[in-house]
């Protein structure tokens, strides 16, 4: 069985907006790694829409981009995408799937079925996902920025705290700390 593992964006305050991130080569490759490292990743509709109205561009070379965000684009456009929607049906998107059903069904069926793991990267679901115990590893850009606003991390909130253990902490040249958690026992 693979792991499902969390990573997202965030800021000091806990926002993920994801334009108050860095995105620099550094942060891309970081991305770019763990996506190598996964099977397939794993969207909400609402973060799946953002993605496919621009890096299907890039992939295709229709958008100016650097080598680091054109890398991401190239292997994010050869990955499965599986997307959770109740509104949503049809996605074009090459290597798209829709994630109908029960969702604690379907996300644990995804990860018995993708021994490389599945990387997610949609706030919101990951909320509800780990309200489910799906979620087995966490790994979080920690951004040098108070943003003031939202959305933040967890903002519906969880019925319990979550105890992790640290695996790692990197800093990156941006001020940007990579971290790394999986759930404590």
């Amino acid at each position: 069985m693979g792991r499902l593992t969390f990573s997202i964006n965030v800021t000091l305050d806990g926002c993920v907006d994801h334009q108050e991130g860095i995105a620099d080569d550094e942060t891309h490759a970081f991305f770019t790694r763990l996506m190598d490292e996964s099977g397939a990743m794993l969207w909400g509709r609402v973060t799946y829409e953002m993605m496919e109205s621009y890096w299907p561009a890039v992939a295709r070379g229709d958008e100016e981009a650097p080598p680091a965000m054109r890398a991401w684009a190239d292997k994010l456009e050869a990955k499965p995408k599986y997307v959770v929607s109740t509104t949503r049906t049809a996605f074009p998107w090459t290597h798209s799937h829709h994630l109908a059903g029960d969702l604690r069904t379907g996300v644990q069926r995804l990860k018995d079925a993708t021994p490389a793991g599945v990387l997610l990267g949609s706030g919101l679901l990951a909320t509800e996902l780990d309200r489910l115990d799906l979620i087995d590893e966490y790994r979080f850009l920690v951004h040098p920025r108070i943003a003031g606003h939202g959305p933040t991390l967890y903002q519906r909130g969880l019925p319990s705290t979550r105890r992790l253990e640290l695996l790692s902490a990197t800093p990156l040249r941006s001020g940007v700390v990579a971290m790394h958690y999986r759930r404590a026992p």
